[in-house]
């Protein structure tokens, strides 16, 4: 009588070459889903960045007061808006929250290495609604200056705020 030993499983050279095909299918992949994670992050930030402004124009309107939304460093509006946006009822000294201003909402930082671009340290509504000075447009450009997944928000002298559905949009000064 003879017996047949039947073995199951992979031998060391299937293991190591299925291995090696997964890596090399994973780092064919990997570019991609770093573009797919930047076009996430665009889409969301600028939807943060115009809700706050909103909120900002809005809360102006709301409570008859001036607001001002804009990065904050010690209290002082700042030129590096990748620091997250402040929203403020600004009673006392222009462009800087003081005892006596009220802070209204605050957002997160934004991501280290995304660059954020607007023409003036911060963005203010008068209690009517109206927007200060000129137009302003903020640029928003995840991971780099020149970013295809960059994106825009226009402000109007009226108090608009818009996403702008322009392509080509950079961040370079």
């Amino acid at each position: 009588m003879r017996f047949s030993i039947q073995e199951n499983g992979f031998s060391l050279i299937e293991v190591i070459i299925t291995t090696l095909v997964a890596s090399i299918m994973s780092l064919i992949a990997i570019p991609p889903l770093n573009d797919v994670i930047e076009q996430i992050r665009a889409r969301s930030n600028i939807q943060v960045i115009q809700q706050t402004i909103q909120l900002g124009r809005n809360m102006a309107i709301s409570y008859g007061a001036r607001v001002t939304v804009c990065p904050l460093v010690e209290n002082v509006c700042s030129e590096d808006w990748s620091l997250g946006l402040s929203v403020f009822i600004d009673q006392g000294e222009k462009n800087q929250l003081d005892a006596n201003d009220q802070l209204l909402q605050q957002t997160s930082p934004f991501n280290e290495n995304d660059y954020i671009r607007y023409n003036r340290p911060a963005i203010r509504f008068q209690p009517d609604g109206l927007a200060s000075g000129t137009n302003g447009t903020l640029t928003y450009c995840p991971g780099k200056v020149d970013s295809e997944y960059a994106k825009a928000v226009i402000v109007n002298q009226a108090g608009r705020v818009r996403i702008s559905k322009k392509k080509n949009i950079t961040c370079k000064l």
